[in-house]
């Protein structure tokens, strides 16, 4: 085994496993219901998951860690050329479709995919070097703050227009938190975060399924059985796991309670396994996850290298804390 993570940092390696082995078991758990269902079957969308996610996935992880980092400053404007072009893809019919009333999908044949997922990734190498290339300009607002704030408003309208708000958050913190590891000064991303407010704020006004999250987070109790439902199914299921949890595949809220069982509620139903003990297990993976991958970029020998490294590290991280924060209600709903 040690042929194969040579050079790779091992704290890190064996994290990143137990977060994906992990996540399948609790699928194969929260998948039974939907699985049997569609497919006869209780293992349909784990088998699915593993064979087509997690065996690309895991091909891609072991490449990347065998690459030079460097070469990845090379594809930067490819990768978010690309993103865009599949972006502008979902709004062609042939390619994109609608789930939940949010246009996010891209469907060729059987198999579909989220092209906001290739921009998370994309936005932030591209970012790493255009941060890097920079350097001492990224403080000014001629050559620093107005070619960011118009990277992040291009973005931005692809995805709102899908509507992906959740994906929205996701980028911005994670970009706001290069720039300023970049050279960016923290009164530009202050203006920047309140000008996103202002603009949040009139989005709402425009997107009533926004102003009914933002209702329903500061009041849970309202209409459990229409637009409070899921966050309300949620906590029924948070509430029944206590403190040790029903025990692994004994969730009850999973039989056609829970919307998304095997989506967006996947962290109630592993609450309601695993109870209060496992979701500080699971958060403490995810902290170490997120130190370690700054340790690392800290050590880094170059600017680029130190930038790439904390860009994901912390968009990994931000995306499992406002799915975790939202379904437990510590955040609106945000469909990541």
């Amino acid at each position: 085994m040690d042929w194969v993570i040579r050079g790779a940092d091992k704290k890190l390696f064996w994290t990143v496993i137990v977060l994906f082995v992990g996540g399948i078991l609790i699928l194969s758990s929260a998948s039974i219901v939907l699985s049997e269902k569609h497919a006869g079957t209780f293992y349909y969308y784990s088998l699915r998951q593993l064979l087509t996610g997690g065996v690309v996935g895991l091909a891609c992880f072991f490449a990347a860690m065998h690459m030079p980092y460097r070469m990845w400053r090379k594809f930067g404007v490819f990768l978010m050329v690309l993103s865009f072009m599949l972006l502008a893809l979902l709004f062609i019919p042939q390619f994109g479709f609608s789930h939940g009333g949010a246009r996010r999908w891209l469907a060729f044949g059987s198999f579909t995919f989220q092209p906001s997922e290739i921009l998370k990734l994309s936005f932030i190498v591209y970012l790493a070097s255009w941060l890097d290339a920079r350097r001492s300009d990224v403080g000014s607002v001629a050559y620093g703050l107005i070619p960011f704030s118009l990277m992040v408003a291009l973005v931005s309208v692809f995805l709102v227009m899908q509507p992906d708000i959740g994906t929205l958050l996701i980028i911005l913190s994670t970009v706001g938190f290069m720039y300023l590891l970049g050279g960016g000064r923290w009164h530009q991303v202050g203006i920047l975060a309140v000008f996103g407010i202002v603009i949040g704020f009139f989005l709402v006004q425009l997107k009533p399924y926004l102003l009914n999250r933002i209702w329903v987070f500061f009041n849970p109790d309202f209409d459990p059985s229409g637009i409070g439902y899921q966050i309300a199914q949620s906590l029924i299921a948070i509430g029944s796991g206590g403190i040790l949890g029903r025990g692994f595949g004994q969730s009850i809220q999973k039989y056609s309670y829970l919307p998304e069982p095997m989506g967006d509620s996947i962290f109630a139903v592993y609450l309601e396994e695993m109870g209060f003990l496992g979701a500080l297990l699971l958060v403490g993976v995810f902290a170490f996850f997120l130190w370690r991958g700054l340790h690392i970029a800290r050590r880094a020998r170059d600017t680029f290298g130190k930038l790439l490294a904390s860009g994901i590290t912390v968009g990994i991280f931000i995306q499992a804390f406002i799915n975790m924060a939202a379904i437990s209600g510590l955040l609106p709903l945000t469909g990541v």
